[in-house]
């Protein structure tokens, strides 16, 4: 059965630090889907968290999310042309490999995914490297690359062939290596100094207190904020409780802030009021955001239907891969080449072309 829980690991996955990071991270997801109404095939890349880029199948154009991404052309002038004739090529060995996977595991009549995650991060005051290549299956892990020993890990009995044929691969692993620990660091940091400004930027949020009705949990919304390493949590006389208190997943909006929740369980008795407060901290931000609990100073009926029309807004804002995931897993994921260096590289198709024998 398909894992659901997917929106989740994908938050996870892409790290963001505080404003200032000491460690910057570039993320890439890639997708070929058979799910209806979505593109058979997207991907989207992220700095920090941030959306840098996006192609799908339908556009079949690979789009820069904001201007400053823009500015690496300066140096290459060519690089959307490169961006989206990889991607384009890519697209056909996913839909292969789905075709491929799918005899493998004996599978017929169900709709299926393959999907990739790549990505380098890169410390700052160390100037260490850090690489990771995943792949997966139906949602779970297939196969994965491990950087030090230049080797693939199943993680899956159907992905052992994979492992086998692809640890043959002498030079198709070197480059694996050689992408991982140089053209992605190096495109990060041009990335991270491009967008410096929009990266260490800090927008604090709209904090509300909501509740559906008098015997439900009272909501601390705060959204609108950026970065999204921040803390929101519930005071009592001064002290952090936990007790009756349930966390939210932090979350995108559609304009590349973020939102999250608090619930508290709580009877707002006449005695109670005043003593419970939300509180919202902001990575980098001294001062705090404190809301103190009032029954005024709570929205409800009207307000909260407003406020769940404009969370559905999200939606927009989570990648395709996001939303793909959350409806259906099934698929496997194949090596995408490096786009830097694909067309000059004859391994890599080896590798796609391997999984047919």
């Amino acid at each position: 059965m398909i894992r659901m829980n997917l929106l989740a690991f994908f938050v996870l996955s892409v790290q963001i630090y505080s404003v200032t990071p000491v460690i910057h991270t570039l993320n890439y997801f890639l997708t070929a889907s058979q799910v209806a109404k979505l593109p058979e095939y997207w991907e989207a890349a992220y700095v920090d968290g941030v959306q840098i880029l996006h192609f799908d199948s339908n556009h079949r154009k690979t789009r820069a999310k904001h201007d400053w991404v823009d500015k690496i052309t300066e140096d290459d002038p060519h690089y959307w042309e490169r961006e989206t004739a990889g991607s384009i090529q890519t697209e056909q060995i996913f839909k292969v490999a789905i075709e491929i996977l799918n005899k493998r595991f004996n599978q017929t009549g169900a709709v299926h995914m393959y999907q990739m995650m790549y990505g380098c991060e890169w410390n700052i005051e160390t100037g260490e490297v850090d690489a990771w290549r995943h792949f997966s299956y139906d949602g779970e892990d297939f196969v994965s690359f491990e950087l030090k020993t230049m080797s693939w890990i199943a993680a899956h009995p159907q992905a052992f062939i994979t492992k086998l044929k692809w640890d043959q691969l002498d030079g198709f692993n070197q480059y694996n290596k050689n992408y991982l620990t140089e053209v992605c660091p190096f495109e990060l940091k041009k990335h991270v100094s491009n967008g410096r400004e929009f990266l260490t930027r800090t927008e604090l949020p709209t904090v509300s207190l909501l509740q559906k009705t008098p015997s439900s949990p009272i909501t601390c919304h705060a959204t609108g904020f950026y970065p999204r390493t921040s803390d929101l949590f519930w005071r009592k006389d001064g002290e952090q409780i936990h007790e009756d208190v349930e966390m939210g997943e932090t979350l995108p909006n559609h304009d590349g802030t973020f939102q999250t929740t608090a619930d508290l369980k709580v009877e707002l008795t006449p005695a109670a009021e005043g003593l419970y407060e939300c509180v919202f901290k902001l990575d980098g931000v001294q001062e705090e955001m404190v809301t103190k609990l009032y029954a005024r100073s709570i929205l409800s009926n009207m307000r909260i239907q407003e406020e769940e029309d404009r969370k559905k807004a999200v939606a927009i804002a989570v990648p395709l891969v996001v939303l793909a995931l959350v409806a259906v897993a099934a698929g496997v994921f194949l090596a995408k080449r490096p786009k830097s260096q694909q067309a000059n590289y004859a391994p890599a198709s080896s590798a796609s072309s391997s999984e047919q024998d």
